[in-house]
């Protein structure tokens, strides 16, 4: 299996996911702006949001997916399939439990969430209520990450890069034919997320059932290979808690900046997401399956090749999308999101001072997607779970020193700042313990790189003109120019590339 191809093909689904998306976000713009009512809906997601990044794609799978693939490799798939029954048979009690809970003490809950919205109680009262439909999205989408564990394991990467998609068409439902028939209208986004939840679980069971991991619940919490995993998951749910306390801090302090802010850093948020999904947990998601066969076979050299390959291809990609989303803030933000009157001038402005600070970061953010399997893959997770602990602390120090001068842009950059320090400092682990150990060539690597982006922003800025001249043009002609810059700076990018001698088959690898 080449790993580039699964790679491509895993991109090539969040490519489609964030499609849809952005298709979404747009509608959401459109019809509800960016004010108190879509501040009300994003604190109302992101808090079941907050715990799929813990439960699911947090520690549950840092701890899951490397004792399933030693399982495995090392005796067999019914093993494989009995322990898979076994973790179901928990993890399904655990989070209905923790869903009643969040149901119950939705107050609270949006009371530690964004305390801001006390000083308005019919804000503070809609949030409630959709926290309360939401909720149960954090049952369905963590069963849905345990099937994506599985199929990952069994090279499936495909039909779990595509479930998002199936939540975006449930938002584009809620908001075209439900909405309308609310007296709320806002809370068809809520309602929009629960089916959404219940398509994606119902979509994984045919893939499963393929490969022949259809598991059977069993509880056995005493089973040896239970209790590795719920060893590992302890100090995996410190280090996933303490990036979700900061998220939680600067939802907090959004909160308390008025209308609009937590909807600006929203906004910025998804088109940060673009590259970020597309790139970090596209090779996250190959990488981890093969780091762990590595491991298995005790092959140190080949698992530092393989990490070497993960880094290299991060960078070839993760630069020019950081730079496109600096140079291109205004006409992303004002092409995707200003239609109509709810997403105002104003609107897009305040979004693209929060994408400008996302993008600062976003090399160190998906390095940190493609660094950290390297460590899970060796079921060593108290190493990143210390070195969140320290970016929680440079975090939140950061955001002393931004917010005052730059407001909710200043979070975007406290964030950018601390996933750099994150990737520098696991970086820097790695090579200090000889995990990884770079390949010949480095120097070279990044020097094309240098010279290639160079060219690249100067034909975006050239092709783009001026940010004004965005708002002076009809949202189709809009398109097409973005587009055409989008097309010049790309081509301007590999051809340099290519004239410097870079190949695609430079960057092949078989897992």
């Amino acid at each position: 299996m080449s790993l580039l191809r699964a790679a491509v093909s895993v991109s090539g689904m969040t490519l489609l996911s964030r499609i849809t998306g952005f298709a979404r976000d747009t509608l959401i713009a459109v019809l509800f702006g960016a004010g108190a009512l879509t501040d009300a809906f994003f604190v109302a997601f992101r808090i079941p949001n907050l715990l799929r990044r813990l439960f699911a794609e947090g520690a549950f799978s840092q701890a899951f997916v490397p004792v399933l693939g030693e399982y495995r490799t090392r005796r067999g798939d019914e093993a494989t399939r009995i322990l898979a029954g076994k973790v179901l048979a928990i993890l399904s009690v655990v989070l209905f439990v923790a869903t009643l809970a969040g149901i119950v003490a939705a107050p609270l809950v949006v009371y530690a969430t964004a305390s801001g919205f006390a000083r308005d109680a019919d804000k503070f009262a809609l949030t409630v209520q959709m926290v309360r439909i939401c909720f149960p999205y954090i049952l369905f989408v963590s069963l849905v990450s345990f099937s994506a564990g599985l199929l990952n394991t069994y090279g499936a990467f495909k039909a779990p890069a595509f479930t998002p998609v199936l939540l975006n068409l449930a938002f584009i439902a809620a908001a075209v034919w439900l909405a309308p028939h609310l007296e709320r209208p806002v809370v068809a986004l809520a309602w929009g997320v629960f089916a959404g939840g219940v398509a994606q679980l119902l979509f994984q069971i045919p893939f499963l059932r393929h490969v022949r991991m259809l598991p059977r619940p069993v509880w056995d919490p005493r089973d040896e290979g239970v209790r590795r995993i719920l060893r590992l998951m302890a100090p995996a749910a410190l280090g996933v808690s303490v990036a979700q306390v900061s998220l939680l801090v600067n939802t907090q302090i959004a909160s308390r900046l008025g209308d609009g802010p937590v909807s600006w850093i929203y906004y910025a948020d998804r088109l940060m997401e673009f590259p970020s999904a597309m790139l970090g947990v596209a090779l996250g998601t190959v990488l981890l399956p093969s780091l762990v066969r590595l491991h298995g076979t005790n092959d140190p050299a080949a698992y530092s090749r393989l990490l070497d390959w993960g880094l290299r291809v991060t960078l070839l990609l993760a630069f020019p999308a950081a730079v496109a989303l600096a140079l291109l803030s205004v006409p992303l933000v004002s092409t995707l999101f200003w239609h109509g009157d709810q997403f105002t001038r104003h609107d897009v402005i305040m979004t693209r001072h929060a994408l400008i600070a996302y993008a600062a970061g976003l090399v160190g953010i998906i390095l940190v997607k493609v660094l950290a399997p390297g460590f899970y893959a060796r079921q060593n997770i108290r190493t990143p779970v210390r070195v969140a602990i320290a970016t929680l602390v440079v975090t939140q120090l950061c955001n002393a020193l931004f917010v005052p001068f730059l407001a909710h842009a200043g979070l975007a950059l406290s964030i950018s700042a601390g996933a750099t320090f994150n990737a520098a400092w696991l970086w820097w682990i790695m090579r200090r313990t000889g995990v990884y150990r770079p390949e010949p060539g480095w120097a070279a690597f990044l020097m094309k790189l240098a010279v290639a982006l160079y060219l690249m922003g100067g034909a975006i800025w050239y092709a783009m003109g001026s940010e004004s001249s965005w708002f002076e043009i009809d949202a189709t002609h809009r398109a097409v120019k973005l587009a055409w810059v989008i097309v010049a700076g790309a081509a301007s990018y590999f051809v340099a590339l290519f004239a410097m001698g870079m190949r695609l088959r430079d960057f092949s690898r078989q897992a």
